[in-house]
């Protein structure tokens, strides 16, 4: 095989079908950068619900030293939490329920407002202050004031707390920002396959001569192939590219006002960028090679 053919071919297809490529890439650039903030959004979402809870849970917060709440004198005991869990164990309207210390609860709020505040000699906060909590995940969202007044009054409980009106708006707004995204992406991606199949269809006609002779001279389909698969190639690498850095863009400009502004929300960083990344970096090349392989099978038939 001649790869000095295969490489000038590649180089006059890129420039021939300039344009198209251009349109291919400005597409892919978009409907990626799109998919990429999609999938920034679901983890987003998924970090405000593990930080949360979600919309069928309620939180009941325990008694902890210097309480406010008159009815908690003295902290929860050991004992007042074996009769509290009995009683959400039991209760039908309880899904699953989990128990939170004081120290995972200062581990949240150090993710959100930094270590700083926590450490040294005078913190703002120690893990005593932060009130051990039990999270618990209804059967029927609707279905909650049986557990609620059970649990309401009994030794030991500080408050409960019903989580779905603080959450729920967010989610709502960060589920609908994803929906929004995706939705956008799946019409640019499809926008994008049509402009890949009219960019070798073009490819293929302006080189039937050639693709002509070298099926005389028993060149294989392969080989007639190969400077069109590298076209692909080379387009979705340079929309990934691009496509990775509006996403980074977006993750240190959108995002990070969003960080200042809303501090107490937990939000995603440069370990959810890379994975949105790498889902980008495998999406744009299937994006172009299978189309090509496809369509290449068809067009080359000369």
């Amino acid at each position: 095989m001649q790869l000095r053919y295969v490489y000038s071919e590649l180089g006059q297809g890129l420039r021939r079908n300039l344009t198209m490529h251009l349109a291919v890439i400005l597409t892919l650039v978009v409907s990626l950068t799109l998919v990429g903030i999609g999938l920034l959004f679901q983890q987003q979402a998924t970090r405000a619900a593990e930080h949360f809870g979600n919309q069928l849970q309620i939180t009941v917060y325990l008694c902890r030293l210097n309480d406010s709440n008159p009815v908690c004198p003295n902290p929860v005991t050991e004992a007042q939490k074996t009769e509290i869990e009995a009683v959400v164990d039991a209760n039908p309207e309880v899904a699953s329920y989990r128990f939170e210390s004081g120290e995972v609860a200062l581990e949240k709020a150090k993710e959100l407002y930094g270590e700083e505040l926590f450490s040294g000699d005078n913190p703002a906060l120690t893990a005593e202050d932060m009130p051990q909590t039990i999270w618990i995940t209804l059967e029927d969202p609707e279905q909650y004031e049986g557990i609620s007044s059970a649990v309401q009054g009994l030794d030991g409980v500080s408050r409960v707390r019903d989580l779905r009106e603080q959450v729920g708006p967010i989610l709502a707004t960060i589920t609908k920002m994803r929906t929004y995204a995706l939705g956008t992406a799946a019409l640019l991606v499809l926008a994008a396959l049509l402009l890949v199949a009219n960019t070798i269809r073009l490819a293929a006609f302006a080189r039937r001569k050639e693709i002509g002779i070298m099926r005389l001279v028993g060149a294989s389909t392969l080989y007639i192939a190969l400077p069109f698969l590298l076209e692909a190639l080379v387009t979705a690498l340079i929309s990934v590219a691009l496509a990775v850095g509006a996403l980074a863009a977006f993750l240190r400009f959108a995002i990070g006002d969003l960080q200042q502004n809303l501090r107490f929300v937990p939000w995603i960083g440069w370990n959810e960028f890379w994975l949105a990344a790498g889902a980008v970096a495998i999406l744009g090349p299937l994006l172009t090679l299978l189309p090509t392989l496809v369509l290449t099978r068809k067009y080359l038939k000369v």
